[in-house]
This record gives structure tokens, C-alpha cells and sequence, in this order.
């Protein structure tokens, strides 16, 4: 099954996969939703292999790189872009896929069934206990960000630090007060799809916030107020130039200057040019004068907002500081999961409005970690 007449590359497999999956769906049984969902995560899978181990050929597969793809989920897991129970339903998928392969003929058996590559995976909730912070440093941590906003004048001669308290005080508000997860709000390496929400993505008048959820769908999550009035005073002082802007743009100046030049060398700029501009003024304010989105702070760019808050709030459980997902971590996935109404059927710019409609949203599926479809969500 290794000669190049009978060989199957893995894109095409997993193109066959969702079709087969996506086709019909005559009862209602939700495998079109299934494959909508898993697609992305097999293609990304795809690329990594081909990336990592230059692997093209599904026979090619061995226990090694599944291993191998479980050791870097894990990793992941570590850096913070994921959640434990994310990287499993990853894999879930993946092994889901490779058992379709063996039970149509394709393999003779299935690579992601073996103890020593499934061990590699984090378990679900292996993180300290200290990451699950009480209510009570937590609002310690929320008073602090709040205070030190307050201390700072409105005048022109503050008005970056003020912008900068004022989106440290909004990130602490919104994983706090709303459902919202880091990996939401924040840029993902290596997820093309996980580019970091935009002022385009709030919508003040409903009370919301569209996200990729991890069905890798888009859903609007409510904000409640003490979440979005943060975000709003925040966004008077940012600022933005236009709506794609950014929530939390990197302070990375290097990040910023890569893509200012990239954005001018797509409009026509030629090198000269380019650096002539960048040479009269810094890249954030060029990125301002012209336009650009800056890329937004990644999730362990926000990590590092929090350890360095934590430590100057005073606030700590055995040396550690609270992360992303230890901020909200008085709510479970039900607060998105109960909201079954029905979408506002308005959304309007940012700054229309003040008033925010029922907080009411349906509900969207996910994959558990057998492959299969489950109307819920893990953190």
C-alpha cells in the first residue's frame, strides 16, 4: 500500500472524511455541524505534519508523530493557548479521522490508538489548584487595576498611560465579568483563525461580543456591564482608527513595525519609500496615521499582563498568578450554554447606544472527546 499508484495523501483523505461526513445528514443527527467543526482542526493537523515532519503520504503515519502531535498540544496547553480539554478534543478528532481511514480500508491500523502517544496528552484540570482563584483575590486584583486607572489624570501629557491602565483594567474586567476566553480575545500563534477580537466584534447597544467559540463557530457573548463599561472608557481614550482595529493591540514594537511594512508593500510602497516613512515616526503611530491594525497581544503576551499585575497588586497563591482562565473562573461554560433564546437581530457600531437588549443566545455544538457531537462547551 506504499507504492505511489495506491498512495493516499492526507489532505485528500481528510477531504474525503468531511465530505462523507457534511453529505445529507437527512435525520438531523448533526454531522454536517460535525465536519463544519472538525475541518479545521484536520487541516491544521495536515499542515503540521507536512510542516514538521515533511509528511504528505497517509501511509507514512507512524505512532512517532501522533506521539509527536500529542507532545505538542501538551505544549500548548503549557504556553497557555490552549486548555487540557481543548488539546484532547483535538486529538479526539484526529483519531476519530484515522479510525474512518481503518474501518474504510485506507489503513490497517490507527496510529493515534496507542498508549505511549495518548499519555503525551495533558489531562483535563491537571493545572495547580492556585489557578482557581477565590472571588475574594479576585476582586482584589479587579480593585487594584481600577484604583491605579483613577490615579491618573485626563489631561494630553498622561494619555498613554492612561490608555495603557485603561486596557489593563478592561482585560481584567472582561475575563472576569463576562465568559469570554483568553484564547478569544487574544491572538493564537499558529491559529490563522485566532487573530484576536477587533472593535468590530463589540457591539455596545446589545450588550455583546462575537467570538470564535471553540466549535469554531462565531457566537455572540453577552457583556455584562461590569465588563462593558471598562471596555468603553477604555475605547474613548484608544481611539482606534477604524473598527478592525485591535480590542488589545501588541505594544511589541518590532511586531508592529513587521506588519506596518508588510501592509505598505501591499499597497504599492516600494523599499525606499517605506523606509522614509518609517524613518519620520514610530511604526504604532505610522500603523495610526495610515490604518494599519496593528496585530493584538497574544495569550501569553496577556499571561505576562497578569503575573505582572498580580505582582504588583500584592496578589499570589503559593508564588503563582492568576491566568486567563483563573480570572473567570466563577464561570462555568453554562453561562454561555443557558443563553437559548434567540441573536439580537441589530448590531451597530461600537459607540451607538448604552442600552443593552436580554442577554439571551442559542446554544452551539462542540465536539466531545469521542469525536462525536455534544451540545455543550468545555472551558
Amino acid at each position: 500500500m506504499t507504492d505511489s499508484e495506491t498512495d493516499v495523501a492526507v489532505v485528500d483523505a481528510v477531504d474525503a472524511y468531511l465530505q462523507r461526513k457534511a453529505v445529507g445528514d437527512p435525520d438531523g443527527s448533526g454531522a454536517g455541524t460535525y465536519a463544519s467543526n472538525a475541518e479545521s482542526i484536520l487541516r491544521r493537523w495536515a499542515d503540521w505534519l507536512e510542516a514538521e515532519h515533511d509528511r504528505r503520504s497517509l501511509f507514512s503515519l507512524e505512532v512517532e508523530h501522533m506521539r509527536a502531535y500529542a507532545t505538542e498540544l501538551h505544549a500548548r496547553v503549557e504556553r497557555g493557548e490552549y486548555t487540557a480539554s481543548t488539546a484532547g478534543t483535538y486529538y479526539a478528532v484526529v483519531r476519530a479521522f484515522l479510525s474512518w481511514c481503518v474501518r474504510g480500508g485506507i489503513l490497517e491500523a490507527n496510529p493515534a490508538v496507542d498508549d505511549e502517544a495518548e499519555a503525551a496528552l495533558p489531562i483535563p484540570d491537571d493545572r495547580p489548584d492556585s489557578e482557581y482563584w477565590t472571588s475574594r483575590q479576585r476582586r482584589r486584583l479587579q480593585t487594584y487595576v481600577q484604583e491605579r486607572t483613577l490615579e491618573v489624570s485626563m489631561d494630553s501629557d498622561h494619555r498613554d498611560e492612561r490608555c495603557n491602565r485603561l486596557r489593563e483594567y478592561a482585560i481584567v474586567a472582561l475575563l472576569a465579568h463576562s465568559s469570554v476566553r483568553g484564547s478569544e480575545l487574544f491572538s493564537v500563534p499558529d491559529d490563522e483563525r485566532r487573530n484576536g477580537a477587533t472593535w468590530d466584534d463589540v457591539d455596545f447597544y446589545t450588550g455583546t461580543i462575537r467570538v470564535l467559540g471553540k466549535s469554531q463557530r462565531l457566537e455572540d457573548v453577552p457583556l455584562p456591564g461590569p465588563a462593558r463599561t471598562p471596555l468603553r472608557r477604555y475605547r474613548v481614550v484608544l481611539d482606534p482608527p477604524s473598527n478592525d482595529w485591535p480590542l488589545f493591540p501588541t505594544r511589541h514594537a518590532p511586531s508592529i513595525a513587521r506588519r506596518v511594512k508588510t501592509v505598505l508593500a501591499e499597497r504599492g510602497y516600494d523599499d525606499e519609500e517605506i523606509e522614509t516613512l518609517c524613518s519620520n515616526t514610530t511604526a504604532s503611530q505610522l500603523a495610526r496615521d495610515r490604518s494599519i491594525s496593528p496585530p493584538a497581544i497574544t495569550t501569553e503576551g496577556a499571561r505576562s499582563v497578569l503575573k505582572r499585575l498580580c505582582k504588583e497588586a500584592n496578589v499570589d497563591v503559593d508564588g503563582n498568578y492568576l491566568t486567563p482562565r483563573g480570572v473567570r473562573g466563577d464561570h462555568d461554560d453554562s453561562y454561555r450554554r443557558d443563553a437559548t433564546a434567540s441573536k439580537p437581530a441589530l448590531r451597530t457600531s461600537p459607540l451607538e447606544g448604552t442600552l443593552a437588549v436580554p442577554e439571551v443566545y442559542p446554544p452551539v455544538v462542540d465536539v466531545d472527546s469521542s469525536g462525536r457531537d455534544e451540545r455543550s462547551e468545555n472551558s
